[in-house]
């Protein structure tokens, strides 16, 4: 017997797609199940613009919260405003499917946004990606990019504070890496007789080494704030081998709330943890997958990693693969989604979500 797929169409009156910008969004209206074009318009993205813009689809829907479904573009970006605004009026806001565009078509906003509209009529309503939604997310969001910017502002101070003391003779043994005695060292000199160029080096150590020594306070503060929220919002993470508070948290800003991801398989699509055939001939095997969201990824092989060093079941899998003759890059490769699915697993049973829970058995 064959099952019939029920499309957006067949459960929504209205699909208003949106086509997101930092100064304007563009909207437009389409009807099911033909996907006629009831109205389109485009508003700022001020306070006032949004509000314009929620009124003006509840007139042109007939004020028709649960037979509208909202398709944007960019919801975690240009769009995140807007979904906050609608999803609170009680629309449903969806991330609008990636913009397939015939040859020889032309490209407007307005035509975007009747693109985004009608292609998400088609679209099963099981394929469909809610935004990300939640005030926990949103910090946790914030708060994870924040130390990647910090990571990366420390890593370059420290590079140019390295290159600094290796250039100068300012009585720092730099052979190796800075330490973090040494760089409290250099954070303490003050000025000295010495010639122009080896104050000026002087200086400039001072102000590097002062600059990391507060990134390291700020980074602190950071991940006290992400493992509060982490402990708060899914302690069940925590209690897996290998997870600590800042992988957990960008687990979370992926995963976000539950229905958000449909299945195991869809969040393994995601990470860029699903296995990719690469077989040929009479051998038969798979790769690392590329894509994803490379992030998730990161945070996924930075769990893989720690439980390889530090975890006894973990060793003696590795132990019994490197003896059938798979690889460390094959191991590896099985860890991350065997990792996938077990957490997959145990926030769908920790937050109560049973289609979550079947999906993922």
């Amino acid at each position: 017997m064959s099952s019939v797929t029920t499309t957006v169409a067949d459960i929504y009156r209205y699909v208003v797609g949106v086509d997101t910008h930092a100064a304007t969004h563009s909207y437009a209206i389409v009807a099911a199940p033909n996907g006629a074009l009831i109205d389109q318009a485009t508003f700022p993205t001020n306070t006032a613009g949004l509000r314009r813009a929620r009124e003006w689809i509840g007139r042109r829907t007939g004020g028709d919260l649960d037979g509208v479904l909202v398709a944007a573009e960019g919801t975690g970006s240009y769009g995140a405003v807007l979904g906050d605004v609608l999803e609170a009026a009680g629309y449903r806001v969806v991330e609008a499917p990636t913009p397939r565009r015939e040859r020889g078509r032309g490209k407007t906003d307005t035509l975007d946004a009747v693109l985004a509209a009608r292609s998400t009529l088609v679209v099963p309503v099981t394929l469909l990606r809610d935004r990300r939604a939640g005030e926990i997310q949103a910090a946790l969001q914030v708060l994870t990019v924040a130390r990647d910017q910090l990571n990366a502002d420390r890593l370059r101070c420290i590079n140019a504070l390295t290159a600094l003391v290796r250039g100068h003779d300012l009585g720092i043994d730099a052979r190796r890496a800075l330490t973090t005695q040494q760089i409290s060292t250099i954070a303490a000199w003050r000025r000295r007789d010495e010639t122009l160029a080896a104050a000026t080096a002087r200086a400039e150590a001072v102000r590097l080494a002062k600059r990391i020594v507060d990134l390291d306070g700020e980074l602190t503060d950071n991940r006290v704030q992400i493992t509060r929220i982490v402990t708060t919002q899914a302690p069940e993470l925590l209690d897996l081998p290998g997870v600590g508070a800042i992988t957990a948290a960008v687990i979370l800003t992926v995963w976000s709330h539950p229905g958000r991801i449909r299945s195991e398989a869809a969040f393994a699509q995601i990470a860029g943890t699903c296995p990719i055939p690469a077989s040929s001939g009479n051998t038969i095997r798979h790769r690392l997958n590329r894509g994803g969201d490379r992030r998730l990824n990161r945070a996924f092989n930075t769990i893989v990693l720690t439980r390889m060093r530090t975890d006894p079941a973990t060793r003696a899998y590795i132990d019994r693969r490197l003896a059938e003759g798979k690889t460390t890059k094959e191991i590896r490769r099985c860890l991350k989604r065997y990792t996938t699915r077990q957490i997959f697993r145990t926030l769908a049973a920790a937050h109560h979500d049973p289609e979550m829970i079947t999906s993922a058995a």
